[in-house]
């Protein structure tokens, strides 16, 4: 029998360089998304059989380098020093090399095992720039393969390089800094020899001139000394070049980097405007920017309305009968009953929810992939910097536009604590896509779509004036905005489709049994003639002061769950789901403003209370809470005026 020959690859590399479409196209089907031990960082994992190899693919997080200034980053290069992979594949942007070396540069300092994936090389050749792979490689001294990820181009051959690599022991290319930085490397090396450090030595004495604090505390643990000979160099460094010493050896890297982008990249001289630049220039002006942006958005909202109600209506005339022929045959006895309404439950998910979901997720993620949501963050900068955060936490409202949960882990991307927690206390008012369930199957589809986009720019209203009193109240300013800017691309199907699945798998195996269960629960407890008892509890809130029927106070509780909840167990509870024969257009008004500011769901509010603290997370909830009662009260007796 034959021994399993078996490797362990990891993908890493910068945001927007097509990592995440190379991990789909060799993963496919074998593929699993967890979080990495003790942290809330999504960990993509995957397996290739290839060639008789069992080949297990991790995706590292995007990350612009290897000094641990955010959670990602003390991930990746932890992941690489203490698995030690086989091969780890760089994932280069062709259109950007000069900024994607800078992160390959680290990673050969680390003297691990690398192969340079060129990815994207058909964009590249779009804006008429042309790299010399072949010379790339020969100063690298790592092979360099062209990509273009997102039709499988190249990726057979960098697989075969993988293995290939796997048979010959790597031979690591030092890049010299300039004389002064290697004489301090030098001497720092000297004093790191024989020290037991998980890290190559010359890679820590780098570290250590970067001033790097998880790498000085390592140090100050295994040999305390050397941190006075480096107070030395930095100091000397510093009186030399009149900058920090960590300025100083980014600034010698990235002249490395110019040295070989120069001779290997060429740039056509007259080349024509491209539609791409064109487009670009158009997405980012400082009116046609805006116009696209609005109508780009208000055609999302209004396919997701169209599509939802058409599909809403075509799966009503599909179950209409259901409960008739269920009585028929199945009977009205109590466990009947029960097993109605886990039926019911499920049927009104799809009737309800996933139609609206649906097109919403398709559609964000064909934005996405096409490169359009970086501009969105562009455009909104000023107005964010008002709010006292900068314009990337467009990107956390448009995720939590999907759902709260991802946008509040995508504030990870904000650059201090202060504007990360702004931005999540915010995401947490973003209708997410279970909201919208409500406001579209509620209000958009019996009193208007008018309303229903009435209600999304009301919350945005509500979103700006929070973040401005936060703002106030957590002191500090706003850093400026510094993203990259991808260029736009065909969107993909694939990818899509993926995307799409995923998240429609989490709502499907996810928000099913919840709502299967709390249907079941509710009309348990309705049969047992409980329901008045609970729902006169919260009487004076619901019926008194919101104006709306008395089951709604246990439906907001469940809602906690998953906003989506809310209507779908009022569906369960009416019989029915045509809603205007038991709500009143201000009640469904009244209802649909509750639910989308009420409290996050239970998976937000865990988010908050891993990241920022369980006192935190109480205070937000707490807060949005009574918020949301005082609102939507308030309202109601507006529209009782009206």
């Amino acid at each position: 029998m034959t021994e399993e020959k078996r490797l362990n690859i990891v993908l890493a590399g910068q945001g927007n360089t097509g990592k995440s479409t190379v991990f789909n196209f060799l993963t496919g089907l074998h593929q699993h998304i967890g979080n990495w031990a003790g942290k809330t960082i999504e960990k993509c994992e995957g397996t290739l059989f290839y060639k008789d190899y069992t080949i297990d693919v991790l995706d590292l997080p995007g990350i612009y380098s290897l000094t641990t200034y955010s959670v990602e980053e003390t991930i990746s290069r932890e992941y690489i020093i203490n698995q030690k992979p086989d091969c780890v594949i760089n994932i280069v942007d062709a259109t950007n090399l000069e900024r994607n070396l800078i992160f390959t540069f680290q990673l050969l300092e680390l003297e691990c095992p690398i192969i340079l994936a060129l990815n994207m090389v058909d964009l590249a050749k779009k804006k008429g720039i042309r790299i010399d792979s072949k010379k790339l490689q020969h100063i690298l001294n790592v092979p360099v393969i062209p990509t273009i990820a997102s039709r499988g181009a190249g990726l057979t051959t960098l697989m075969d390089n993988v293995i290939e690599l796997n048979k010959k022991k790597s031979n690591h290319r030092i890049h010299r800094y300039g004389k002064e930085i290697e004489n301090c490397i030098g001497q720092l090396s000297t004093l790191l020899k024989g020290v037991d450090l998980p890290y190559p030595v010359r890679w820590i004495a780098i570290k250590l001139l970067e001033k790097d604090k998880e790498i000085v505390k390592l140090v100050q643990e295994k040999k305390p000394e050397i941190l006075e000979k480096t107070r030395q160099l930095h100091n000397y460094l510093e009186e030399i070049h009149g900058h920090d010493s960590s300025l100083v050896i980014a600034d010698e890297r990235s002249h490395l980097v110019c040295r070989i982008v120069r001779a290997t990249e060429t740039i056509e001289a007259n080349r024509k405007v491209s539609l791409n630049d064109r487009l670009a220039a158009i997405t980012t002006d400082r009116f046609m920017g805006y116009i696209v942006m609005i109508v780009i958005l208000g055609g999302m909202f209004l396919t997701v309305f169209s599509f939802g109600n058409w599909l809403s209506d075509l799966f009503d005339a599909l179950f209409i009968n259901w409960h008739a022929w269920w009585n028929n045959t199945v009977g009205t006895t109590f466990v009947a009953s029960l097993g109605w309404a886990a039926v019911e439950s499920v049927l009104a998910l799809i009737q309800i929810a996933l139609p609206y979901i649906l097109p919403f997720y398709i559609i964000l993620y064909v934005l996405e992939d096409w490169g359009y949501i970086s501009r969105i963050s562009f455009l909104m900068d000023n107005l964010m910097h008002k709010m006292g955060i900068h314009g990337k936490a467009c990107i956390s409202f448009i995720i939590g536009f999907g759902c709260n949960v991802p946008g509040c882990l995508s504030c990870r991307i904000m650059e201090s604590r202060r504007e990360r927690f702004i931005t999540a206390v915010l995401v947490t008012l973003v209708p997410c896509s279970a909201v919208s369930v409500i406001v579209f199957g509620l209000v958009g589809k019996y009193v208007g779509l008018l309303w229903a986009l009435g209600l999304y720019l009301f919350a945005m209203i509500l979103i700006f004036l929070t973040g401005k009193i936060l703002s106030k109240l957590l002191l500090g300013e706003p850093v400026e905005l510094i993203m990259p800017m991808p260029d736009y691309k065909t969107p993909q199907l694939k990818t899509i489709v993926y995307q799409t699945w995923n998240a429609l798998k989490e709502f499907i195996f996810i928000a099913a049994p919840i709502v299967i269960i709390s249907g079941v629960l509710i009309h348990a407890i309705d049969l047992v003639g409980w329901m008045p008892a609970i729902s006169s509890f919260l009487t004076p809130v619901t019926v008194t002061w919101l104006g709306l029927p008395a089951v709604t106070g246990i439906l907001l509780i469940f809602g906690i769950l998953r906003k989506e909840l809310i209507l779908v167990m009022l569906a369960a509870y009416l019989g029915t789901t045509h809603f205007s024969d038991a709500l009143t257009s201000q009640q469904m008004i009244t209802l649909a403003v509750i639910s989308m500011f009420y409290v996050p769901c239970v998976a937000t509010i865990s988010v908050l209370w891993k990241e920022y603290g369980w006192k935190k997370a109480l205070i937000v909830c707490t807060l949005e809470i009574l918020f949301a009662i005082l609102l939507a009260g308030t309202i109601k007796r507006i529209l009782d005026l009206v």
